[in-house]
């Protein structure tokens, strides 16, 4: 490719920074985590409770829309905000933590690199003012 510029105004290209979504996979590698996401929280008796009739296939697709979103993916999530979404559950800051504990080892299991889960446990530490309520 030929770029045509004053030569004194020249700069070089910058590489195109790569989205979070496009790093860890998409909204394949989403659907994939959300599953064993929500396995490891029904199995967490803590957190289960949270849960009383599972997790069904709407509330998996609001997750995996509400991340990819988080994460810079194509898809807006147009459900209710988070702080709305959480009001009343009484969930705790350990709550809060144990969450983040099961999403960090989600990634891991799936092999994600440790410096994008980082960045993917940074975005989520941010929701804790919405989400937690007790």
């Amino acid at each position: 490719m030929t770029m045509t510029t004053c030569p004194s105004t020249a700069t070089p290209a910058e590489p195109e920074e790569t989205s979070l979504y496009d790093a860890i996979g998409g909204r394949a590698s989403l659907v994939v985590a959300v599953d064993v996401f929500y396995r490891r929280v029904l199995a967490d008796p803590d957190l289960s409770q949270f849960f009383p009739g599972g997790v069904g296939d709407r509330h998996r697709a609001y997750l995996v829309t509400f991340l990819g979103d988080a994460l810079g993916g194509p898809s807006r999530y147009r459900g209710r905000d988070i702080a709305t979404a959480h009001r009343g559950l009484r969930i705790t800051d350990a709550n809060f933590d144990r969450v983040a504990g099961h999403l960090d080892a989600t990634l891991d299991e799936l092999g994600v690199p440790r410096h994008l889960t980082d960045r993917i446990i940074g975005i989520a530490a941010g929701l804790r003012s919405a989400v937690v309520t007790a």
